[in-house]
């Protein structure tokens, strides 16, 4: 039996049949789901390095080509781009889809703990990583100053008071700290009493630091 033929047989009942699929069609179109920024779990980490009083050029040498050596080893490893400045190092790291986000995570931690041989060994803090979104931009960005307190004041309390109430807020996902001043401290050692005790410069700074 020719399938077809029932509907040739049946001319109103199949444009019927026709006009009521038509109209389900277009009824469910409209009611999709539609977001003009649908919260997608992209698999990008980003490696930041902080090396205060660093060149560009150090920092491309002994921070990012370390690290990207190490990096570039990852299974899942898509793309890989980076940029060096005066003191900061930044590393992106995209992942292909099916990568657990978790899974890359624990990869990049044990990549950057193999590179740690290899970088500076007066690093303030060691290469820090976080999940991005390539899409993202800041929709907040606050600028703080005092006529009172002095810069370095100011970043303290920007670091310790306010950055952390802001992370706390529901929705935020990061909050960073750019720009300020550290407090800096000069020592000056007399060379006749670190010799008397058997210490050297190195030490000093070993102890410090």
């Amino acid at each position: 039996m020719n399938p077809s033929r029932l509907f040739i047989l049946r001319p109103i009942a199949t444009s019927l049949l026709m006009l009521a699929l038509l109209l389900a069609g277009i009824v469910g179109y409209r009611q999709l789901p539609v977001s003009a920024l649908p919260q997608v779990d992209y698999p990008t980490m980003q490696v930041v390095t902080l090396y205060p009083g660093a060149s560009q050029d150090v920092m491309a040498s002994l921070i990012t080509a370390p690290l990207e050596r190490q990096l570039g080893q990852l299974p899942g490893l898509k793309q890989m781009s980076s940029s060096s400045s005066g003191g900061a190092s930044v590393i992106v790291l995209q992942f292909t889809l099916n990568l657990n986000l978790d899974i890359a995570e624990q990869e990049v931690q044990a990549a950057i703990n193999a590179a740690s041989n290899v970088l500076p060994n007066d690093l303030p803090m060691p290469p820090i990583y976080s999940k991005v979104n390539p899409a993202d931009a800041p929709i907040l960005t606050l600028a703080v100053s005092s006529k009172t307190l002095p810069l370095f004041k100011v970043e303290d309390l920007v670091d310790t008071r306010l950055a952390p109430k802001l992370a706390q807020l529901s929705g935020v996902g990061l909050v960073s700290i750019s720009g300020g001043q550290r407090p800096a401290v000069r020592i000056q050692v007399n060379p006749t009493a670190l010799s008397a005790y058997g210490l050297s410069l190195e030490d000093i700074r070993l102890t410090i630091g």
